[in-house]
Formats: structure tokens, sequence, C-alpha cells
């Protein structure tokens, strides 16, 4: 039997004790279940995960779930990272403890159980400090951070003295909607590709936005563009965006699904 260790919020060990763990998280290509991690020798690496995890909020803290898989259970392992390609590996659990066990250095690496995790799979609940592991990513202590729309930690400890310490230059506030509007309206008919993602980049920093202005820019001949509208209104709370990218899902460009299929295992 292979063990491996689950983190989660505190408030969720007494229903997990009762129940299992529920299949609550999207992996590669869509599927449901449940991320873990293999129980190695070293404790900080078993548990590296917890200061990345303990940045996005948890009730009470986080704790370690030990649960036993069937050496046969088929899981995906493989770095965070190739989620989104595709490129995790579909193998059983030993193998994939064997694989991770054999990285020089598998820090950012994963396990996904595509399916629920039954209690009599629960071998223990118990705390575990709230420091152990990496923040954003592994090896990130020491690099100068990026203050970016896509990479800052919007809403984080110490985000908005970060960005006042080193600035970005592509940094918001965007333009009122209606500017982004008439530079879309001049980039003519198809229009211009660059003037049209520099205006869909300012429209990704807002919370809601013209959908039925942008959603023609589905049928736009460039790749890039429609792939550039799926970052753009993915996070608005606009009525109608699940059936944007409901379309952008079936589009050609093999780009413009991989984008829809990420945003979405965001969610």
């Amino acid at each position: 039997m292979a063990m491996f260790v689950h983190l989660t919020s505190a408030a969720n060990a007494a229903r997990i004790r009762r129940s299992g763990i529920r299949a609550g998280s999207r992996g590669q290509g869509g599927v449901r279940g449940v991320y873990c991690f293999p129980v190695l020798p070293s404790y900080a690496l078993t548990h590296q995960w917890v200061r990345e995890l303990a940045r996005f909020g948890s009730r009470g803290g986080l704790v370690a779930v030990h649960v036993r898989l069937d050496d046969r259970q088929e899981v995906l392992v493989g770095r965070y990272g190739d989620r989104a390609g595709g490129g995790q590996a579909a193998v059983s659990a030993a193998e994939a403890v064997r694989r991770v066990r054999e990285v020089a250095d598998p820090r950012g690496w994963e396990v996904f159980v595509p399916r629920a995790i039954g209690p009599r799979e629960v071998h223990r609940v118990r705390g575990v400090p709230q420091v152990a592991g990496w923040r954003y990513a592994p090896g990130a202590h020491g690099t100068r951070p990026c203050t970016c729309f896509g990479c800052r930690d919007r809403g984080g400890y110490g985000a908005r003295r970060l960005r006042e310490r080193l600035p970005h230059p592509s940094d918001g506030p965007p333009p009122p909607a209606r500017v982004l509007l008439d530079r879309i309206a001049a980039a003519g008919d198809p229009g211009d590709p660059v003037a049209l993602r520099a205006a869909l980049y300012w429209f990704g920093m807002r919370r809601r936005g013209p959908l039925d202005r942008l959603a023609v820019l589905a049928d736009h001949p460039d790749p890039g563009v429609r792939e550039d509208l799926v970052w753009a209104v993915a996070p608005w709370t606009t009525p109608g965006v699940a059936d944007l990218l409901d379309r952008l899902a079936a589009d050609p460009d093999p780009d413009v699904r991989e984008a829809v299929a990420a945003v979405r295992d965001q969610e």
C-alpha cells in the first residue's frame, strides 16, 4: 500500500474522518479527483505544498491527511506546470512514489488521484506546521518578484507595498472601457491583431466588461486575438462569460482550446 499526504483546511477534518475526501479538484483534462503527495523520508519535501496552499486561505489552518492507496491504483504524476499541457503521466500509485523518490528535486511535483478517497483509505489526520515549503514557485526565495498584473499576488500580505516599491511598466489602472472600445473600433475590420491584443490586455484587468461588444472577436482570424480574449473575459462576473468560453473551447486552434482548459482548471 502506498502512503500519500493530502493537505486541506482544518475545518474539513471531521468530515474527512467520517466520509473521506471528496473529488473536489480538477486535474489534467478536467478530471475530478484529489491532489496529494507521497510520504518521503524528508518531512520538508513531504509537506512542501503547505506554505503555497496557505496563501489561498484556510479555515483554522491546514491539516495533513495521510491516505493509503492500493499500489495498483492509477494516478497522474508530474510537476504542476505539466498539467496544462497534458504532460503528467498516468501510472500506478506505487510507480508514482518511485518516480518522485528518484527525482533529484521533487519540489513542485504532485500526484492526482482521479476519484474520491474513501474513509477506510484515510490513515490519520494531524496538524502540520504552517510555514513548511515554498511560496509562489520552488526556488522563488531570493528572486526579485515580478509585480505585473499576471504575477502579482492581489490582496496578499504586503502586496500593495511591493507594488509601490517595484512598480511594473504595464501596471494599471486600465483605461476606461469606452476608451478601450474606441481603440478596438479604430483597429479596423477584422482589426489589427497588435492593437486588439493590447486592448484585451487592459480589459483583462477589469472585473466586468462589455461582453457583447467583445464576443465578435471570437471569430477573428488571428488565433492570438482569440486566445487573449479567453484570458481577458475569464475572470469577469458578466453574464454570458461561460457561454463564450464554451464556444471558444471548440476553437480550431489548440492554443485557444488549451487557454480555455487552463482558466477552467483555476475555477
